[in-house]
Parts: C-alpha cells; structure tokens; sequence
C-alpha cells in the first residue's frame, strides 16, 4: 500500500498534487511519502508481535537525512555497509545501539568509527576481517560485538546483480567453514561473539528461500550453542521485494512468520534489514516531458530525468510504472522514455504503452524510494535532482536541487 493516488485526475502524494511539487521544486525531483514510509515500517513491527526483534532499514536503499529520521522515530535501527551511511545514520539521530554494520570490505577506519561509535555489532565476512576487528577494538581498549555473516548456499531466485548467498558470490564466510571460523574468533580477546547473520539477496518475491536460509543457519546455531557459544542475535538480512509490474511479493508478515516458525524457540532476539519493501513504493520520480520524437517508426518520449538520476532500468533492465502526473483523455502509443544523457542506454521505459503525452507534460515513475537518489550520479555534469518529503497536505524540501557549482565543489 502507498499514499500515492490521483485525486480527480491530477496525481497526489498523500495530499500534495504534485503538479504544485513541479511548480514549485521544479524537476526532476524525487517526491517521498511520510505516511507511507511510516506504515511500511509499522506492518513490520507489528507481525513480530511480542517477540523480541529489531527491524534494521538498510540504509543503502534511500539514504536521505529525513527519510532515516522519519524511521528512527517510528522506531527503526539501521543497516549501514559504509562509513558514509553510519555517519548519516549517526546525523539522523540513530542509537548506535540498533545499528548493524555489514559489507565485505569494511575499511580499517570504518571499522574504528563503528567501535568508537558503539554500534549494536559488526557483521563480519571473512578471516581477514575478524584480524582487522580484533587490531581495532585492542588499539581502542575495548571489545567489539560480532557476528558472523554466514553464506547458507540457497538461491534467492532473483536477478544475478543482486543475488548474495551462493558460493560464487562475494558475501559472507561459507557455510562449511563458518564454525571454524567461530572457534577462531572465540581465541581473540577483544571479540564478544554475540550473534550469527545471513542475507541472500534482493527483490526477493516468495518466501521459500528465506525459510530455507534460515533453517540452514540455525542448523550452525544449534551447533554453536551445544558448544556453549552464547549467541543472542539472529539476523537474518532483509530483501523482501516489492511490485513494480506484475510480481506478487510476499506480504512482510508472511516472511517474519517463516523466520518465527523455523527459529521459534530459541530465544534469539531477531534482527531484519528491510530496505526496498519498506521505502521502494514510497517514493516516485516526477520528470517532465521535453520532447516527443518519431523517426523511422520509433517513438521517443524525451524527458529532463535520465540514467543518471534513476539507473536501475539501465542498470539492471529494471520495470518502473510510468503514469502522467495530469490524467486526461489521449490516445495510446508505444514509446521509449529516454532521457537527455549521451549514451543509448539511457532509458526509463522502452516499448512502453502510455497516453501520449505532449512537451511539458509531468511523468511520475512509481516505485523509485529504493535505489533511486542513492544510485545517482553527476554523469554528463548533470547537477542531481531535489529531494521532497510529502505529510497530510504539504511538503518540505529534504534535499535541495543541486547547482553546477556544486559539480565543481572539492575540486582545483
């Protein structure tokens, strides 16, 4: 569900048209839901119930300062897989103490910044990695809660970009070797080995391959505890996916009961890292249309947003729902929705059935809370879009458009 709908035949986010965001912020600008953001949280919270839990936004997915905030105060921790996220985390008002920190290559300095922060625990990926910890917590004269990020070997049946818990992947310590590797971190004296941690991958649309990793790593749990490791976390990632064309993803109660069902009594504190079911669908991209050009057959809509400002229709060939910001009777036509980068693979939309629109029209592209601002780029010199937050019926401006002496910023 999302607060995003047309009243009459002009297209709001929760109370605000957005043609008046155009108006006003101009475009493109990236348009968020606080109610929907809220709510997307709540839904997750309320299907643990009682049970001890964390919910851990990933941070990767939508960065901005007030998105992280609205969160926070409706109760989340974070997911963090840089430095740079802690810090906007941190900024936002997080208690360090519901942040986990993941990621394969954690830097020597993060790591400091994460202990010295006090952070909830580090998600650790490798044998390196535990060495790194353990020189970081002895120089800082304290000890470092840790996890293992343990690779169950099931395959999330997702696009291969975003696929993390088979062999070949990068992430995580295999499944095989993961209790050498707790009987390795146990030896190190500034290591309290506190919990056990999986995550298999992104947009995940059935809950089967969460279930199976999860009674895979517990398998590993009951192995640990027998062996009198006093492990109380469970974090068992995130990746719920949402809809942006026909996919039918599971509801996130529908996930936690199978993660509940498969670790029902073993008295864990539950960790999830939802990112894209949480801030995907509350969020849309509002563009406006330059151009409408036909050659040879072909339709392009030309419009100001571009790779870019939303990479994953290039990136990963990615489906966004296109819809005109002003409904109106119109004939449909079959179009590109490119934008004005200089690379063919700068497009929206191909092939796409859409009312056609004329020069000047606003587009809103659904689903774009995830991986949208965060994946931007300056490419072509292009200053990134503005940020807007939407509440009842106004608006605050969460990041402002940026200027070509921005793109020049650092720089000599």
């Amino acid at each position: 569900m999302h607060f995003f709908d047309y009243r009459d035949d002009d297209f709001c986010c929760e109370g605000v048209t957005l043609d008046r965001v155009a108006t006003e912020v101009g475009t493109p600008t990236y348009v968020y839901s606080r109610a929907t953001l809220l709510r997307h949280l709540r839904v997750f919270h309320e299907a643990f119930g009682q049970r001890p839990h964390l919910v851990c936004f990933s941070t990767k997915a939508n960065s901005n300062l007030a998105v992280l905030r609205t969160l926070r105060e409706g109760g989340a921790g974070f997911d963090v897989v840089s430095g740079g996220e802690l810090f906007r985390v941190l900024r936002a008002g997080a208690d360090p103490r519901q942040v986990v920190f993941s990621g394969v290559g954690k830097r020597p300095e993060e790591i400091r910044e994460a202990l010295a922060a006090g952070i909830l625990m580090l998600n650790v990926e490798s044998h390196g990695e535990l060495l790194e910890v353990e020189r970081a917590a002895a120089a800082l004269g304290t000890s470092a809660r840790i996890a293992l990020r343990v690779n169950p070997e099931v395959d999330a049946r997702t696009h291969p970009y975003i696929a993390t818990g088979l062999k070949q992947h990068k992430f995580g310590i295999p499944l095989a070797d993961a209790r050498a590797e707790y009987d390795f971190a146990a030896t190190l004296p500034h290591l309290e080995v506190c919990g056990l941690d999986c995550h298999i991958g992104s947009q995940l649309t059935t809950v089967q391959p969460i279930s199976d990793a999860v009674a895979r790593v517990l398998e590993l749990y009951r192995e640990l505890r027998a062996a009198s490791f006093d492990l109380r976390y469970l974090d068992v990632g995130g990746g719920l996916g949402i809809r942006y064309d026909t996919e039918q993803p599971p509801a996130p109660p529908a996930a936690v009961v199978a993660v509940m069902d498969r670790a029902r009594d073993e008295g864990l504190t539950l960790i999830c890292e939802p990112g894209r079911s949480i801030v995907g669908n509350a969020g849309v991209l509002l563009t406006r249309v330059l151009y409408v050009k036909r050659a040879a057959g072909k339709t392009f809509v030309v419009v100001d947003a571009a790779m870019n400002d939303l990479l994953r229709p290039a990136f990963y060939g990615a489906f966004h729902e296109i819809r005109p910001v002003q409904r109106r009777a119109a004939a449909l036509i079959r179009a590109d929705v490119v934008g004005p980068v200089c690379e063919s693979g700068d497009f929206l939309a191909r092939d796409r059935e859409l009312a056609e629109p004329h020069p000047g029209d606003l587009l809103a592209v659904m689903s774009a809370g995830a991986y949208g601002f965060t994946m931007a780029s300056n490419y072509n010199a292009r200053p990134r879009a503005a940020e807007i937050m939407c509440a009842g019926e106004d608006f605050t401006v969460v990041r402002r458009r940026e200027t070509y002496v921005d793109l020049v910023r650092g720089e000599e």
